[in-house]
């Protein structure tokens, strides 16, 4: 019986571990710095845990972390709104170690605001 308890407190264990790793907290984005933007949408994927549009900033493709696609879809933001090609602002902060990526907080298409926190 010991020995089942203790294979599942180490089961638990990793789960949490492994799962805590994957996420990537919004701590590491640097708030004190704007990143305020126009441009076009190279690649987007509409999806959770987090909807991820590619675009070119500064002359190199960053990553963008957008809000889930379920708040996305609740604010009318849809996959469609956000596929390549389209042209929009972003308005966020960038990670503080990783130089292409930033978290956004609003993204604009065809002058439309939408709030993603």
């Amino acid at each position: 019986m010991a020995y089942l308890k203790n294979t599942s407190l180490v089961i638990v264990c990793l789960l949490c571990t492994s799962f805590t790793f994957f996420h990537h907290g919004w701590a590491n984005y640097d708030q004190t710095k704007v990143l305020d933007y126009k441009t076009i949408i190279e690649e987007s994927v509409y999806e959770n845990p987090h909807a991820i549009a590619k675009v070119k900033y500064q002359g190199k493709l960053w990553t963008v972390y957008l809000a889930p696609a379920g708040r996305m879809t609740d604010r009318g933001l849809s996959a469609d709104m956000i596929k390549k090609g389209t042209s929009v602002r972003i308005v966020g902060y960038p990670h503080k170690t990783i130089k292409t990526e930033m978290r956004a907080e609003r993204i604009y298409v065809q002058a439309k605001k939408f709030e993603l926190r």
